[in-house]
């Protein structure tokens, strides 16, 4: 979604004019009001850290100027995050300030190879609902510190510590900081249902503004922010560990992976508010630990993308990097000059604000697509594991889980029976691994002996433990007197390991021809046995079956239609139901589909269409005779032309014809004699026999055919369209624009359909190769 509707229109503006103008007029008064935003979260962030609260203040500066100009993402603000509060005051908690400023040069040190390295995007393999997760658990930690804080005591570094003591804090209230607190959360909360004209002031920059402003004048005993005597006296503060070196390693991949996970994904949503440059995440990595390095080496707190200021960043205006550059200097004017106005903040108005983010932080919309999309509970241990532990040992946590849910996705099949009595059916659909085997010997044990089972396989993966124990479970049941259908749907992944092939690769399997595709030579086996892998099939004998009282055969004996029509009742009807139900009123074919009986020609196949779609004539040839025999033998294919045309409305008739055509070279060689209604029949043929020797060549993609036979095909389906418009009900509808006459020819040996050109009568390929042609 673009925030900013008119934004396509303004960029292209500022291609076409100076790049100052465009800064005059759309990124310094964006820069203005991130200002305006950053100045009152980065203290509260450095207070929720337990930092220097001006190190949120040089973390800011430094977002602004330094990633603002070496980062790839143009319109994306950098600063202290929310994001890292917990990280930062268990990480000065454990190393103190000065070694904890090393710890983020060293991070950012670590972004830049990151950067270097190219693996920006691989940050984003991490599931959304761990990264929801995160920010989510960090909401609830920050909330649960700073109501101490609101409440006039101290926050905690454990979430688990601050919960205990709440309950204390509650009956040991400070009031003139409370109410600070408390009123700084109201503005805000109620700061969106004022008047637009009001809402133009930053909610945080306006809760901040008044509460000050209130105990200033009512001279609150507040605790106030406390600011070192000469803000721009900045000394070099990291320092070095004197050991526990092992420690300070995962300090810094700690914070390096959060800062970088969270630019990247603050760069992705920002690229999604906007129409401008896309991000380059590598080069946004690389100004990220830029930063890092410079903010730390000044003092200051870690920085990352932040989608607060980045989205206050588009919704304004910005057009350019700029605005995160500007609004960077802007904060450094107003801590050199202003101090004194910082100083006079009160704490609990800060943690007010921070009380507000934190809670903004558990998303209930993040919640939702978590839940709609099945990972809730990734969610919650994620949520849990930070809230309960720390940040790192939460991640870790939803990757870990993450990992076990992907394996059980993939690897896990569903196993279920139907069925009743002696006969039953068991279907196993997914990849059959080993995680599947005691639930699938529980059920196989489990069916009676001598019963007929039929064992549908519809896998995409079979590996060596499951394929051993639908083997020897097989081999026992038929021992006992039972008998065993494989049928698999798919991939012969169980025929090839009973036929001695490797089944672990996965890898060289090959692509399986879906069922209502392939002919039944390729699925079907007499008796319904599994066949070695790259045998011929066999299909039951179709002769007519001696005239018995004998029942029905049994299924493994049936006749290819009827295994056919089962498999369509078991797999097919279910999905196709739906829509036949809609169909069953009436039927309303966008096409009259004219073509051979041909049993190779699948009209449905080659164009990608289903039930309701195409008004179907077929008979030998794809023949339409002369509209003056549309009685007699010709009453057939006319009848259909009237009603599919007069009666059904549709918008097409397509003639299609095709290479290796049995009734194409009967008349180009003859037909016998004992076949005298084929040879009537053909008769309908001969004015294309006539044409293809007087008229100009046809030509397919270019060239004649080189068989005479495909050739005859070409003209053939020329001279049907040519008969098509003799009938004064076809040719008004073509006048009127409502109905297209086609031409199609089908190769078969390269399974390519062509589609007639009216223009220059060549029949063109359809699909990417026809469309490449064409440009």
């Amino acid at each position: 979604m673009t925030l900013n509707t008119g934004q396509e229109s303004d960029q292209q503006e500022a291609d076409a004019v100076p790049w100052w103008k465009v800064v005059l007029r759309h990124d310094l008064p964006a820069s203005l009001v991130v200002f305006l935003v950053a100045v009152p979260l980065s203290l509260g962030i450095a207070l929720a850290s337990g930092a220097p609260i001006v190190a949120g203040l040089i973390a800011a500066v430094v977002g602004g100027i330094v990633a603002g100009a070496a980062g790839g993402s143009p319109l994306q603000v950098s600063g202290p995050a929310a994001g890292l509060t917990v990280v930062m005051a268990e990480t000065i908690n454990q190393f103190g300030w000065a070694v904890t400023c090393a710890i983020t040069v060293a991070a950012g040190l670590l972004q830049v190879l990151f950067g270097l390295s190219r693996v920006a995007r691989a940050a984003l393999a991490i599931s959304p609902a761990i990264v929801h997760g995160m920010l989510a658990g960090i909401g609830i930690t920050i909330v649960l510190g700073q109501l101490h804080v609101i409440l006039g005591g101290d926050s905690n570094s454990s979430a688990i510590d601050n919960i205990l003591q709440l309950p204390g804090q509650l009956l040991d209230l400070h009031g003139p900081a409370t109410f600070l607190g408390l009123l700084t959360l109201g503005i805000l909360l109620v700061w969106g249902k004022l008047p637009t004209a009001v809402r133009k002031v930053p909610a945080p920059l306006a809760a901040i503004v008044l509460v000050t402003v209130l105990a200033v004048v009512t001279g609150a005993s507040a605790e106030r922010v406390d600011l070192p005597s000469s803000v721009l006296d900045i000394q070099f503060a990291p320092q070095l560990p004197g050991g526990g070196w092992a420690d300070f390693a995962v300090a810094v991949l700690t914070i390096a992976l959060i800062a970088s996970i969270e630019s990247l994904l603050s760069a992705v949503a920002v690229d999604k508010m906007h129409t401008g440059k896309r991000g380059n995440f590598d080069r946004e990595l690389i100004g990220q630990g830029l930063g890092n390095m410079t903010s730390g080496a000044l003092g200051g707190l870690p920085i990352t993308g932040v989608i607060v200021r980045s989205s206050t960043n588009v919704a304004t205006g910005a057009r350019t990097r700029a605005s995160a550059i500007l609004h960077g200097v802007w904060v450094l004017l107003f801590t050199a000059l202003l101090a004194t106005v910082i100083e006079s903040i009160p704490l609990a108005a800060l943690a007010g604000l921070l009380v507000h983010v934190g809670a903004k932080l558990v998303n209930t919309a993040h919640i939702r697509e978590v839940l709609r999309h099945g990972d809730l509970s990734l969610y919650v241990v994620t949520v849990a594991g930070v809230v309960l532990i720390d940040l790192l040992s939460g991640v870790l946590i939803g990757i870990g889980l993450s990992v076990l849910l992907m394996l059980h996705r993939t690897m896990w099949s569903a196993v279920h029976s139907e069925g009743e009595g002696d006969t039953r059916r068991i279907v196993i659909e997914g990849a059959l691994t080993f995680l599947s085997v005691p639930r699938l010997s529980a059920i196989l044990n489990g069916l009676p002996e001598r019963s007929t089972v039929t064992l549908e396989l519809v896998v995409d993966y079979l590996d060596h433990a499951a394929f051993d124990c639908l083997h020897t479970w097989q081999e026992a049941h038929e021992r006992s007197g039972g008998r065993v259908i494989v049928d698999e749907v798919g991939h012969p992944w169980f025929a090839r390991g009973k036929g001695g092939s490797p089944i672990v690769r996965k890898d060289r399997a090959g692509a399986a021809v879906p069922r209502w595709l392939a002919p039944w030579s390729e699925w079907m086996a007499r008796d319904g046995a599994t066949v070695e892998a790259d045998a011929p099939v066999r299909i039951p004998d179709q002769r007519p079956a001696p005239q018995c009282d004998t029942p029905d055969p049994a299924p493994s004996h049936a006749t290819p239609l009827r295994r056919g029509t089962s498999e369509f009742q078991t797999r097919t009807a279910p999905l196709v139901r739906e829509t036949m139900s809609r169909l069953a009123a009436g039927q309303q074919p966008h096409t009259l589909f004219i073509t051979c009986a041909d049993a190779r020609i699948v009209p449905n196949v080659i164009t990608t269409s289903g039930p309701g779609d195409m008004f179907t004539v077929r008979n030998v040839g794809n023949l339409v005779p002369p509209h003056e025999r549309h009685s007699g033998d010709g009453a057939a294919v006319w009848s259909s032309v009237e009603f599919a045309v007069g009666v059904l409305g549709v918008s097409e008739i397509v003639v299609c014809g095709h290479s290796s055509c049995g009734a194409m070279r009967a008349l180009l060689d003859g037909v016998p004699e004992e076949l005298t209604g084929l040879a009537g029949w053909l008769g309908h043929g001969e004015p294309g026999l006539e044409r293809s020797r007087t008229a100009t060549p046809a030509r397919l993609d270019g060239a004649e055919p080189a068989h005479a036979g495909d050739a005859l095909a070409l003209h053939s389906v020329l001279q049907q369209l040519d008969h098509l418009r003799e009938s004064p009900l076809v040719r008004s509808a073509v006048e009127r624009g409502e109905l297209t006459l086609t031409g199609m020819y089908l190769d078969v040996g390269n399974a390519q359909v062509y589609l007639l050109d009216p223009v220059t009568d060549n029949f063109e390929p359809a699909g990417v190769r026809g469309a490449a042609q064409a440009r």
